[in-house]
């Protein structure tokens, strides 16, 4: 998957860039380019060799979460909270040897004790790659106020997830809806450790998933129930009316957008 997102880039090179650091980041989104980054989720390929990181992180990796909704050998998924687990011996050496590599930890997916593990031992900022709010939707994948607060200490950003079901049990979900959770992140997080997470699996899904498996039903949430516009990266800009409309400033819009999430990994 990693040479194939270095293929990509490398036959785009006019519209995309694979980047490493913040320079390139910055130069990239200037040439009027896509910034791409390379991101771990669940590290299954881990298993507890944790050295494997060194190596990812000279392909290119700059992020990394530790879990999906279940148990690996670096900890527990959100999906196992009622195991209480923290980060195994695996977990500890993963944060001290991806924070010695300048590897992004992504506490997204994270069981609520794991997170809480995460934040004890960071020295340096880390990221929620795609989270809401429990607060204003109380799924296992959200994260509470105690870890919106301990994420923005570390100088870290939320970057607040799209999917429906993460969003609100209304069967008819709306931009409004994704809209309260950043507000929400924003008045606990404060306003510059706010971005977006946008978890866009409709072409994911219908790409890997036989029709005969449809509706796809996970952790109890039907995904074929998605925001409407926010199907994919063209309903971007509803994102930016529905903040605009709240009144929201632009310097702060801005921020959410990419600004905050720029400024971390530079």
């Amino acid at each position: 998957m990693i040479e194939a997102a270095h293929r990509i880039a490398e036959g785009n090179a006019d519209q995309v860039t694979l980047c490493r650091t913040g320079a390139e980041i910055d130069e990239t989104v200037a040439a009027g380019r896509i910034a791409l980054i390379l991101a771990l989720e669940g590290c299954p390929q881990i298993d507890k060799d944790v050295e494997i990181f060194q190596t990812l992180e000279r392909l290119g990796v700059r992020m990394a979460s530790f879990t999906h909704f279940g148990r690996s050998a670096l900890g527990d998924g959100s999906g196992e909270d009622a195991t209480g687990s923290r980060l195994t011996r695996a977990g500890v050496e993963a944060v001290g040897l991806l924070e010695e590599l300048d590897v992004l930890i992504d506490v997204s997916h994270v069981g609520r004790r794991g997170v809480e593990h995460i934040l004890e031992l960071a020295t340096k900022p880390v990221v929620a790659s795609h989270s809401s709010a429990f607060a204003v939707r109380e799924h296992h994948r959200n994260l509470t106020d105690e870890q919106l607060r301990g994420i923005a200490a570390t100088g870290g950003v939320v970057c607040v997830n799209f999917f429906a079901g993460f969003l609100t049990g209304d069967p008819r979900p709306t931009v409004e809806h994704l809209a309260d959770h950043i507000e929400y992140v924003v008045s606990v997080a404060g306003e510059d450790h706010v971005g977006l997470g946008s978890d866009f699996v409709d072409e994911v899904f219908g790409e890997k998933i036989p029709a005969c498996d449809l509706p796809l039903i996970i952790e109890g949430l039907d995904t074929a129930i998605l925001v409407p516009g926010l199907e994919g990266p063209a309903g971007m800009p509803l994102v930016t009316e529905a903040l605009q409309k709240r009144g929201l400033p632009e310097p702060v819009i801005r921020k959410i957008l990419g600004a905050n999430l720029v400024r971390l990994l530079r």
